[in-house]
């Protein structure tokens, strides 16, 4: 059955209507009008979190594992009208879309057996030894504690599985930690109809209602409004560099700073060594061409760059590329807004020196085809806008003079999400002298693989130095990303009785 949104916030388990209004502006199918979100709706819902924390974060461990299977069954329960009006609203084919709400519900349902095992507390005891000379010591005990309300923002590229009831927000519901919700304007009817499972999860477990509220946009106001309100103690963003730094600048100048775990993107580069690209050249340029272009080039993890050594196995590499590339029908991107940025990033690659264009493309209104340029690595390593981050299906491929280039590219290089080396047998001399470097350089660090396709696991890292995100200590996916939304806290002599739970 078609899902028609009511175009209200969820506050506190209330659907509230605001005076002024916005269109959505969907890519097929009709237009809906939301209410906007104001200050005022945000410090309603923050003070509703902060009181859901003082039972929520004292919950057990059964009890919130039992209530993020609750939200899996019933977002698996909406899935049809899930995938229809999120089909409408970003152009995502049904097959991604379904694909993308397994994962959603595949995460909560991971996060709820993680915590039930509970090694994620890290708990630590030190026994007293009243006798030890020449001072006795006292009992320590150590466990990591929810934080408090936490503020997620919704990605424009995953509308389930990095918003609403995303990796974010389910990592911070199983550490103890209240959720606001801020949901993305390029698919607010989605963002409702998952809050709305949320609601019912909660009515099911009997939680607090205030665990969870949603506020749309439609001002930046919002956003600001949600980053410095005091009673939020942690911020969840995946999104560009721009926006994402302009947060975290408003986190920092707070009276009280607080932890901005912001996943900012990257160019994700990949360095194919010698001996793979002469005997499996080819089939690396296809399997490329396929990451590249996948949801229309718009991931975070889209392999934009190749670096190659120069030579014939390079052009042909470049050939083969060309040739898949120039098959790749038009694609339809997720905003109008994004598809404008690809415009002015392609015409920004193609206007730089040393860049020659390979393969043209065009981007109709949100209608988009691939782009692929080449350049050598002395004019990307004299040109550092070559080395920002397009979003779309643009690829830049650069060759090197020699290994000592392809090193000083690596050297060069800033934060990434992934950095990837393709290589055969008699190329692991290049990769020992490429490996120390780029782990330094990402998150994550692959071999003959491709970087689109993120593994929700308890080994998986997705961030990365800045400015792949903004703290290279965490996660947004995969179980350790649970550990942002805690701390440790040290109890000292604290009788049993008074001890939380996971303690006691």
């Amino acid at each position: 059955m078609a899902y028609t949104p009511t175009g209200k916030h969820l506050i506190a388990g209330n659907w509230v209507a605001s005076a002024d209004t916005f269109a959505s502006s969907p890519a097929t199918g009709p237009s809906h009008t939301f209410s906007k979100g104001t200050p005022a709706l945000v410090d309603q819902a923050a003070k509703a979190a902060e009181e859901a924390f003082e039972t929520y974060a004292y919950s057990t461990r059964e009890e919130r594992a039992a209530f993020l299977e609750a939200i899996a069954e019933e977002i698996d329960a909406r899935g049809d009208a899930i995938t229809e009006i999120g089909s409408q609203e970003t152009g995502l084919p049904e097959a991604r879309l379904v694909g993308e709400r397994g994962r959603t519900v595949g995460q909560l349902r991971l996060f709820a057996s993680h915590i039930r095992k509970g090694d994620y507390l890290d708990r630590r005891h030190d026994e007293a030894l009243p006798d030890r000379k020449p001072l006795p010591r006292p009992d320590l005990k150590m466990v990591q504690r929810p934080i408090g309300p936490v503020a997620v923002f919704g990605a424009s590229n995953f509308p389930l599985a990095f918003s609403t009831a995303g990796g974010d927000t389910a990592a911070a519901l199983a550490a103890g930690c209240p959720v606001v919700v801020k949901a993305h304007d390029a698919h607010p009817g989605t963002g409702e109809i998952v809050a709305s499972a949320i609601d019912a999860a909660i009515k099911r477990c009997g939680v607090h209602p205030g665990v969870f509220s949603l506020v749309h946009g439609g001002s930046r106001d919002v956003g600001q409004a949600l980053v410095q309100h005091p009673l939020i103690k942690a911020v969840g963003f995946t999104g560009s560099l721009g926006g994402g730094r302009a947060l975290y600048d408003l986190c920092a100048q707070r009276p009280e700073p607080i932890p901005f775990f912001g996943e900012l993107g990257s160019v994700n580069p990949m360095f194919m060594l010698p001996k793979a690209v002469a005997t499996r050249g080819e089939t690396i340029a296809k399997g490329w061409v396929g990451s590249l272009t996948m949801g229309a080039g718009q991931f975070c993890t889209n392999p934009g760059i190749v670096v190659l050594l120069k030579g014939a196995d390079a052009d042909k590499y470049v050939e083969t590329a060309t040739e898949a590339l120039s098959a790749v029908g038009p694609q339809t991107m997720l905003t109008d807004g994004i598809a404008d940025a690809y415009r002015k990033g392609a015409t920004k690659i193609a206007g730089t020196e040393g860049v020659r264009s390979v393969l043209t493309s065009t981007c109709d209104l949100r209608n988009a085809t691939p782009y692929l340029f080449q350049t050598t690595a002395k004019d990307w390593l004299d040109n550092h806008v070559l080395g920002e981050e397009v979003f779309g299906p643009l690829g830049l491929i650069v060759i090197a003079e020699s290994e000592d280039e392809m090193v000083a590219m690596a050297r060069s290089l800033s934060g990434q999400l992934t950095a990837s080396i393709h290589l055969a047998d008699g190329d692991e001399a290049l990769g020992k002298r490429l490996m120390p470097i780029l782990e330094r350089k990402a998150g994550r660090v692959l071999a003959n693989g491709f970087p689109t396709g993120v593994e929700v696991a308890d080994s998986m890292v997705h961030g990365g130095p800045y400015p792949a995100s903004t703290n290279f200590g965490a996660t947004s996916v995969g179980t350790l990303s649970i550990r942002r939304f805690l701390r440790p806290v040290c109890y000292q002599d604290i009788p049993a009785a008074l001890l939380p739970i996971d303690l006691a």
